[in-house]
């Protein structure tokens, strides 16, 4: 199973920049079907021996020796809101690297690879309540349910430390007053964190949830004046609903008013492939998610070539 799944995600990678998107299913119950980006997975196993650690965090169900590594296995079903599973009841580990970091996803049953246009991906709807949902979309008569893994982690690593000593001190030698940056995140937490960092350098920061709606955004600024003395840059996040970063970069570089706006990729997908597409789409820098310190580097790094240019 494991080796044909990943000849599926090998085969999937050349959507990317299509505005599609790849999805793993997998339950976490009978009847509920949930989604992760295939960018995402390393593996799925068979659920294999944990071993409890007294000081973890109650969501992580053990760790567990795979391929000679050390990996933090996380129960899914209830980092979400539900019971914790059972070793009856939970069958596969979902093996996935987000943020720098492998953690397992303990999960009911594995389904297959399913391959949407990200345009049929929409945002939840507001429950008023807490969701750790980023998006759902259909697939024939199911309805598939895109965790926030994003918040799933912070909910267990705790909020990511913030900039070193070094970093700020290194950021007050800069005049920051008035620029604003664009930030494209359909995590609400990832958006936090950026935001935190932009209000340490005295940056003010304009949210978008998607691709979509940042352009949207932009070609309103564009039919104001300049962009140039609108926004500092645009920091995007890759996979979203609706367009993702790729396909917004694109959009930024066809458009003669919005063409030299300056576009950092951030994004919990790593590796050469990542580093390629950002290439190919004409992004002018990518980082991994997510370092409070290399974030602020690179906003400060852009504007003293900002300074420097004037």
């Amino acid at each position: 199973m494991a080796t044909g799944l990943l000849e599926s995600i090998d085969r999937s990678t050349q959507l990317a920049g299509h505005n599609r998107l790849a999805l793993l299913l997998f339950r976490l119950g009978p009847r509920q079907v949930f989604g992760i980006n295939v960018f995402k997975v390393q593996e799925v196993i068979r659920r294999p021996r944990l071993s409890s650690m007294p000081s973890s965090h109650p969501l992580v169900a053990g760790v567990a020796d795979i391929r000679g590594r050390v990996v933090p296995v996380i129960d899914l079903h209830r980092a979400i809101g539900g019971p914790a599973v059972t070793e009856t009841s939970a069958a596969h580990v979902i093996v996935a690297e987000y943020s720098r970091s492998v953690q397992g996803f303990l999960v009911q049953a594995v389904d297959r690879i399913i391959h949407v246009d990200v345009a049929t991906v929409q945002p939840p709807p507001e429950t008023g309540t807490e969701s750790f949902l980023t998006a759902i979309t259909r697939y024939g008569e199911e309805l598939v349910e895109i965790i926030d893994v994003e918040k799933v982690l912070a909910a267990v690593t705790g909020d990511r430390p913030g900039m070193s000593d070094a970093m700020q001190a290194q950021a007050m030698e800069l005049d920051a007053r008035g620029r604003r940056v664009l930030v494209v995140d359909d995590s609400k937490v990832a958006r936090t964190q950026i935001e935190k960092v932009l209000a340490q350098l005295g940056i003010e920061c304009v949210t978008a949830t998607d691709g979509k709606d940042a352009l949207r955004q932009l070609q309103g600024m564009a039919d104001r004046g300049p962009l140039d003395e609108q926004l500092l840059m645009v920091i995007s996040d890759v996979e979203m609903p609706a367009m993702d970063g790729y396909r917004l970069t694109t959009e930024i570089r066809r458009d003669p008013r919005m063409k030299g706006l300056y576009v950092l990729m951030h994004s919990s997908l790593s590796g050469i492939f990542n580093h390629a597409m950002v290439e190919r789409v004409g992004a002018d820098r990518f980082l991994p998610k997510f370092s409070s310190d290399e974030l602020a580097e690179a906003v400060v790094e852009r504007l003293k070539a900002i300074q420097i240019r004037h």
